[in-house]
């Protein structure tokens, strides 16, 4: 069964939630709430959704800040990768997998933005968090960064199918969401042929 996926824009910011829905049952899983996660809430509540589980792709504040409010008012369960978010219901590593309704989401582990990063995988998309932004890559400069584990993990994610759906952790792109085929087209990050390359472009 292919999911709804709804792309909520965090209000004052630049970053995406995102609410994976199962068609048949109305129970979805929640991705990063931001600093407003109203954002979240009003559309769980707009569409009267179960929300079971509130997945962080990292453990940056601007992803995770507004996680106890949103657990607090729809009694989701919290999972994350424990190298990022040390306090989970659910840790989430390579291989994990969620059942939300008749969905089966895929947990891929793709470090370097930071260690515990992860990219959500619901049936024909990516929700890529840091990772993978529309046309760029998420920064490995931080604290925890691996601007080599980074490179290896654009490059896991461009041998998805060209038809995947990429939705990122944010709206720096020239549109809000795009496609692994567009991304191996026009992001120079994806592009680079070797690791040199690479971080030459991304640690300049």
């Amino acid at each position: 069964m292919i999911p709804e996926i709804v792309q909520v824009p965090i209000t004052g910011t630049d970053n995406f939630s995102y609410l994976v829905i199962c068609p048949q049952t109305g129970k979805a899983l929640g991705v990063d709430p931001g600093v407003s996660p109203e954002s979240l809430l009003s559309v769980i509540r707009s569409r009267d959704l179960s929300l079971q589980v509130l997945v962080n792709t990292h453990g940056h504040p601007d992803h995770i800040a507004g996680n106890a409010e949103v657990l607090k008012a729809t009694g989701a369960k919290l999972a994350a990768n424990l190298l990022d978010v040390s306090k989970v219901d659910i840790a989430l590593s390579e291989g994990s997998q969620l059942q939300i309704g008749a969905i089966t989401v895929d947990i891929l582990h793709t470090p370097g933005h930071t260690p515990g990063s992860l990219v959500i995988n619901p049936p024909g998309a990516l929700i890529t968090g840091d990772t993978l932004f529309v046309t760029r890559c998420g920064r490995a400069d931080f604290h925890g960064s691996d601007p080599a584990a980074l490179y290896h993990s654009l490059l896991r994610l461009a041998a998805f199918p060209p038809e995947t759906k990429v939705f990122p952790g944010h709206d720096y792109g020239p549109k809000p969401q795009s496609t692994i085929a567009f991304e191996r087209e026009h992001n120079e990050y994806m592009k680079c042929l070797d690791l040199e390359c690479f971080l030459k472009l991304r640690m300049g």
